[in-house]
């Protein structure tokens, strides 16, 4: 196991995000659109949005890098997975804002992202804590594993219900358009 992140981030407007090199972010409801989840938005490939309770302010945080999958640690009040894939080489979390990036080592291959959260609702309820104790902690684990659709695994906090509730009722994106039908050139000499 690898920690590239290990310590406390400041999040503003309680999002951060795993990104890739290509600078694009996409918006909140193409982060989750057509998930169950409402925490770690993967619906835009490349690219993850994770939200925390705190509004503004330092946060506690891991990242973890495993070769196989974890065990979920029953002291996490709310857990979700989806699956994820970097774009590039240069996957690095990053804070809002540009107000902070780290580099996370991740291969360009299929992974499967587990965060855990604790104490989103207490610090939900501070909103703004700039230099105070850390209320909120969270974990995010990734392991190798091929692609499989978005679940929750434990939900106990408000929070957590509130934006599993708001990702449930974003619209799916539209399926791509089909392929168009192929047209095989005739055989010399048939019409």
């Amino acid at each position: 196991m690898r920690r590239p992140v290990e310590g406390e981030v400041h999040v503003s407007y309680g999002q951060l995000y795993v990104t890739d090199d290509s600078g694009e972010q996409p918006e909140l409801h193409e982060s989750f659109a057509g998930q169950v989840s409402g925490l770690c938005g993967a619906a835009v490939p490349g690219f993850l949005w994770l939200v925390t309770g705190l509004h503004t302010g330092r946060v506690g945080f891991t990242v973890e890098v495993h070769d196989e999958a974890p065990g979920a640690d029953p002291r996490w009040e709310d857990i979700v997975e989806a699956s994820y894939r970097p774009a590039s080489a240069g996957a690095a979390l990053d804070l809002w804002g540009g107000g902070g990036s780290w580099r996370l080592g991740l291969a360009e291959t299929d992974y499967r992202v587990r965060y855990s959260a604790q104490g989103m609702d207490r610090a939900h309820d501070l909103d703004t804590r700039v230099d105070e104790e850390v209320v909120d902690v969270y974990l995010l684990q990734f392991w190798p594993s091929p692609p499989e659709p978005d679940r929750v695994v434990r939900q106990t906090s408000r929070q957590a219900a509130y934006w599993h509730r708001f990702a449930r009722e974003l619209t799916p994106p539209p399926p791509p358009p089909p392929s168009p039908p192929r047209i095989e050139a005739p055989e010399e000499g048939r019409p």
